[in-house]
């Protein structure tokens, strides 16, 4: 093998972590490949995500990474929670989204949103048991976020909502649900309000579980409201404000979708380089013809690049620095950089890459979710373009 070959054993360079960083990248990594890895090609097969791997999430305290300890949370932090999805993807980009709702949208929005009953009564559930799901989009709603149909009434002590939500990740697995609705049609997005639902309230059904192309084995469903009853007391922040509430969730959110897209475009190309050394062709490793290096040096320094974005996006969040136009930048590069780097090690592959047999074709449909959900790359660039002409 020449000199310049790319080997597998010689992993994309990390960006500087602390010991601490370090040790918990290193204890979620170690869980990815000894119990995650040996579910992935049947959960793909079977659209299940295995419910033992969920408590072992919780027994971790990977469903409560930012949850104060008072709470029963890990008491970590934004970047932390980044790591794990970052990591599970690299195995199981299914794996890395159950996380990601979990701690970037649902628990963030709590953290930041609810009131002291309100994080007494739900945060213990959401670190140690509850799986949540975050129901914003309708059909008739989806980059036209607040054009929601489901309706709210304020009936006596109760609201009464009626309508159907699509597309809620985790939606099968949840207890718990941060869903939205109108309690004013006219009001337009001023009238969008959050509520905390839980799965038992009466007149809440999750309905149909997507067939879908990609993470296969994460659940998107269907959610039916049809009068459903939910307490005053279960508005999340005030009557109104819920488009606030939803803008500034899922401004963190596409961090972690950039983590996710990361993730699973490292363990394409983990394969794909692992694969060149082995594949023989005209008496020698496809690894060491240059066109080979050069796409394998390629895919390596997008990798490397986005997950840059991704880390710095993720401080700027933990420092308290307006993240916004980063938080966009990175989840439409990262989502670009997924689906480039897992179509050539699909190609890298050959005529095996596009089999069940081998891996890579599995990573290559995970990749085309990070262009559609929590806002499509034309959604992201209209962000970036706001902030970018506008001088801010």
């Amino acid at each position: 093998m020449t000199e310049a070959t790319l080997t597998a054993s010689q992993p994309i360079a990390l960006t500087s972590l602390t010991e601490d960083e370090t040790l918990f990248r290193n204890n979620v990594q170690q869980f990815a490949e000894e119990k995650i890895r040996p579910l992935v090609k049947e959960m793909d097969e079977k659209a299940i995500f295995e419910h033992a791997l969920i408590e072992d999430f919780f027994q971790l305290g990977l469903m409560g990474i930012e949850i104060p300890e008072q709470y029963g949370g890990a008491a970590g932090t934004f970047f932390e929670a980044v790591l794990a999805v970052e990591e599970f993807s690299r195995v199981d980009a299914s794996a890395g989204v159950v996380v990601d709702v979990q701690n970037t949208l649902v628990n963030n929005a709590l953290l930041r949103w609810a009131t002291d009953d309100q994080k007494k009564r739900y945060l213990p559930k959401m670190a140690a048991e509850t799986v949540g799901a975050y129901a914003l989009s309708e059909a008739g709603s989806g980059s036209d976020a607040f054009a929601l149909a489901t309706r709210a009434e304020l009936k006596g002590s109760d609201y009464v909502l009626n309508g159907r939500k699509l597309w809620i990740t985790n939606g099968k697995e949840a207890g718990i649900f941060i869903l939205f609705a109108t309690i004013d049609p006219a009001a337009g997005y001023k009238g969008i309000t959050a509520f905390i639902i839980e799965k038992g309230f009466p007149g809440f059904t999750v309905g149909k579980k997507e067939d879908k192309l990609g993470i296969r084995a994460s659940s998107t469903c269907e959610l039916i409201l049809e009068d459903c009853r939910v307490a005053k007391g279960n508005v999340l922040g005030d009557p109104g404000k819920g488009y606030k509430i939803a803008i500034e969730t899922l401004n963190e959110g596409r961090i972690g979708i950039g983590a996710q897209m990361v993730g699973l475009a490292r363990g394409a190309w983990e394969h794909a380089a692992k694969y060149a050394e082995e594949r023989k062709q005209f008496g020698k490793a496809i690894a060491e013809f240059q066109a080979i290096q050069f796409q394998l040096a390629q895919m390596a320094t997008e990798i490397e690049a986005a997950r840059l974005m991704v880390y710095n996006a993720a401080r700027m969040k933990d420092a308290g620095v307006k993240f916004v136009k980063e938080a966009a930048m990175t989840k439409l590069f990262c989502s670009q950089v997924a689906e480039r780097v897992t179509s050539q090690a699909v190609e890298i592959y050959g005529g095996y890459g596009f089999t069940k047999d081998y891996p890579v074709e599995k990573y290559w449909r995970d990749s085309k979710i990070g262009k559609i959900y929590e806002g499509t790359s034309n959604m992201q660039l209209q962000t970036i373009a706001k902030l970018v002409l506008s001088g801010k």
